[in-house]
């Protein structure tokens, strides 16, 4: 009897020592994500989405999928460092929110799936080789904010039929700085509008930027977009209404942060939309066969409360097409 007790026992702990490993290897089959931000966007309303996208297709983080969070808090000279220590830890895929956390990402590696969401076109800043077919290991969704600076002009325009002289806020040191002043140079053109850069590389540049933009009595102001100017999209929309300035932007939470006006695709969606490419990639998909995507639809959203504090009158036929008012 003593010997069956032993024996039993003895299998018992062959058995536990056998489950112990097992249980560590499925943990460790989790698909594992790396997510690359170039501001401080552990907690923002993009993240939120995404992961909320990932709910939508049963994804639930620490159950079945687990997240290395990497962000710059804003300093983009972080970037390279952040996505070695992803490509380090053997992620299964790079979600890289922002063009310098995708560009960061794509020099880190080759072979790591990348899904990006990019406010540039990916394929003149070299990200991928043409939209349908992306070739190479990065793949995702573009918002094509470069491209509607056209509309954006219109729309001051429209709102500010006098306009003749639009500020242009931007970060020159940008990777993409020059393509996006070329385009929005020639929209400029086509409207009659005499377009005068005001470039600002710090956050200590916005309050000089603007007396530097007041000499040149313009009519209106556009900004182009950086994550640095996101970063500092509070100020930025502070120092327009106290300049008195009609100003457009290419996301609603600069109009939410008291900006007057937005015209561009909602990128919170967007983020949203992300994690239907990390489920395909997860399920066998290669990024060169996915088609970068682009938005179909572009909200106008307006402040009224700051369209009054500059003592300006947005015109019905505007107002009527606004897809969000801010009262």
């Amino acid at each position: 009897m003593q010997k069956k007790k032993t024996i039993g026992l003895a299998l018992s702990a062959v058995l536990f020592a056998l489950c112990a490993p097992v249980e560590a290897q499925l943990i460790s089959r989790f698909p594992r994500l790396g997510y690359l931000a170039a501001n401080s966007a552990l907690e923002s309303r993009d993240l939120k989405a995404f992961r909320q996208g990932l709910a939508e297709l049963g994804y639930v983080e620490g159950k079945n999928i687990a997240i290395e969070y990497r962000s710059a808090e804003g300093k983009l000279d972080r970037l390279p460092h952040l996505a070695a220590e992803l490509v380090a830890l053997k992620v299964d895929i790079v979600v890289a929110i922002n063009p310098p956390s995708a560009h960061a990402a794509k020099n880190a590696t080759n072979t790591i799936p990348i899904v990006m969401r990019s406010t540039d076109d990916p394929v003149t800043t070299g990200l991928v080789a043409s939209l349908a077919r992306p070739g190479g290991n990065i793949t995702g969704l573009t918002s094509i904010s470069t491209e509607l600076h056209g509309k954006r002009l219109e729309l001051l325009k429209e709102v500010v039929p006098r306009a003749h002289v639009v500020a242009v806020i931007r970060n020159p040191t940008g990777r993409d700085a020059i393509h996006r002043w070329k385009e929005v140079e020639a929209a400029g053109r086509v409207l009659g509008l005499r377009l005068e850069a005001v470039d600002v590389k710090s956050p200590s540049d916005f309050e000089v930027a603007f007396r530097v933009a007041t000499d040149k009595h313009p009519d209106a102001l556009l900004t182009l977009r950086n994550p640095m100017i996101v970063n500092n999209r509070n100020r930025l929309a502070a120092l327009s209404a106290k300049s008195r300035l009609a100003a457009i932007y290419d996301d609603r939470e600069f109009v939410e942060a008291g900006g007057l006006m937005s015209y561009g695709a909602d990128l919170t969606d967007l983020h949203r939309h992300v994690a239907l490419f990390v489920d395909k990639i997860l399920k066998g998909a290669k990024p060169a066969d996915l088609p970068v995507e682009q938005p179909t639809k572009f909200d106008l959203i307006i402040n009224l409360k700051t369209a009054k504090q500059i003592g300006l009158t947005i015109p019905p036929n505007v107002l009527a097409r606004a897809d969000g008012v801010i009262r």
